[in-house]
């Protein structure tokens, strides 16, 4: 049985957040998910996640409710010394198991379960008994080196600082911090290794040398660098996101979407065969976009449902909310969490929404704010209309019946029902209901004063002109 363990009880000083390192988000889920998800897609039945100590109830947290139950655990490394002591807490907290343990660290958001399929191969040889993965590059300052008998063997693995000679700086092979060492020998190396090094803790590469020594067989297993790159700072961060989106959209496009190189579609997305993402289109949390659904530039999606043939037209917002079959959104339209905008609606450019259903053909098509809302089949919202909801206490609501008129300008003071068919004049101010088929009229009976304009005028300047002259007096 393949089993694994997680180190995640680095400091991460280099973030300089007080967010714990491994919860960083990372193109929509915490950094630390990703190696848990690695181990477990390349088959591991148990994964133990090693913590230090004071993150453990955010990290625990996250991962009882990401993972299916049982699957994965926590211990802490208390004190922190090292990545060969974290191993061992790691080791002792599976408990007495047999089999291969994969080892890797909780900061490699690129490595995926392909990437260790070589390494589960290489570890099944019947004279292996660690596998490890490694990686040639043409700056190796910095990494722990591999160093190499006459005849190409393994020998041991050397950090950056413990190296003693130009020849072994000038290695180019350098350790990925992937391991898969078979259970006894693991315990057996872990109560070996000490901390005689420049930073006086246990390494976890010591197990290689300690291996060789025992006459055991170890092999590493080549790989690129791009999957095991970890992030140590928040620089590191970005630069792994903006490849997980770079990857997320080759995938999707190769799935049958069209989607634009700038798209940034975060993991826990789903997109469907046939949708469209166009450039700079940003998805994130639980968000289903289905087939033939197009999001045009600048959209941004947040856990919201769009359905098949909807068209978000470009720089609208989106969250918490549903578009429905052929609903047109946009453009610059925001529909505010609780939104459900039914078939073949439409809302349209500076248009905001919340907690307000559009139900199927409605349309308010110019800047108006619907808030609280129920809004009938085929109903029209007038330009500049608005949902009065909010009386600085508590929030109503208004319920539009199908096919009713909302003339341009309009205010609904509610709670407030406008009946079936009913039309509401332009310019209105609504304050009571109004009942199907009839038509409503707010306004101030208009008086014009003929040839008064000039006059107005006349006195308007004089009086400008007066107010001038005593501020120049004034200021001599």
């Amino acid at each position: 049985m393949l089993t694994a363990i997680v180190l995640a009880a680095g400091q991460g000083k280099r973030m300089k957040s007080s967010l714990s390192k491994v919860m960083h988000p990372i193109a929509g889920r915490p950094l630390l998910h990703y190696s848990v998800q690695a181990a477990i897609d390349a088959g591991a039945k148990k994964v133990v996640v090693v913590l230090s100590p004071g993150n453990e109830e955010l990290v625990s947290a996250y991962l009882t409710e990401t993972f299916a139950a049982g699957i994965v655990t926590t211990t802490i490394q208390d004190p922190p010394r090292g990545t060969g002591d974290a191993a061992r807490v790691g080791l002792e907290a599976l408990g007495d198991i047999e089999g291969g343990v994969l080892t890797l660290c909780g900061d490699t958001p690129l490595l995926r379960a392909t990437d260790l399929t070589p390494l589960v191969e290489a570890a099944n040889a019947d004279d292996v008994r660690v596998a490890f993965m490694s990686c040639d590059l043409d700056d190796p300052s910095g990494y722990g080196r591999v160093l190499r008998d006459a005849d190409g063997h393994v020998t041991e693995i050397r950090e950056d600082r413990d190296l003693k000679s130009e020849a072994q700086r000038a290695t180019t092979e350098i350790n990925a911090g992937v391991y898969l060492v078979e259970a006894a020998a693991f315990r057996e190396s872990l109560s070996k290794i000490d901390s005689s090094n420049a930073q006086s803790e246990y390494y976890l590469t010591d197990i290689v040398s300690l291996t060789r020594v025992s006459g055991r067989h170890v092999v590493a297993v080549s790989g690129a660098i791009t999957a095991m790159q970890g992030v140590n700072d928040q620089f590191q961060l970005v630069a792994c996101e903006e490849q997980l989106y770079a990857r997320s959209a080759r995938e999707l496009a190769l799935a049958g979407a069209r989607v634009a190189s700038s798209a940034r579609v975060d993991d826990t997305v789903t997109v469907e065969t046939g949708a469209t993402l166009g450039p700079g289109v940003c998805l994130r949390g639980r968000t289903h976009i289905a087939s033939g659904a197009v999001l045009d530039v600048g959209t941004v999606v947040t856990d919201s449902t769009i359905a098949e043939n909807a068209y978000v037209k470009p720089y609208s917002v989106i969250t918490e909310s549903s578009v429905g079959l052929g609903a047109q959104i946009g453009p610059f339209a925001h529909l505010r969490p609780g939104s459900d905008i039914g078939e073949d609606a439409h809302v349209g450019n500076f248009v905001e929404t919340k907690k307000t259903k559009l139900h199927k053909g409605a349309k308010a098509n110019h800047l108006a704010y619907l808030g609280d809302g129920d809004v009938g089949e085929r109903a029209n919202i007038g330009a500049g209309t608005i949902f009065c909801n909010y009386d600085g206490f508590s929030k109503s609501k208004t319920i539009i019946g199908k096919d009713a008129f909302i003339g341009s300008d309009s205010q609904l003071v509610a709670p407030l029902t406008i009946g079936d068919g009913a039309y509401v004049a332009t310019g209105a101010t609504v304050t009571t209901d109004v009942p199907a088929d009839a038509l409503a009229i707010s306004r101030v009976k208009q008086d014009n004063k003929l040839g008064y304009a000039s006059r107005l005028k006349s006195r308007l300047k004089g009086a400008a002109d007066k107010k001038k002259a005593e501020a120049a007096k004034s200021d001599s």
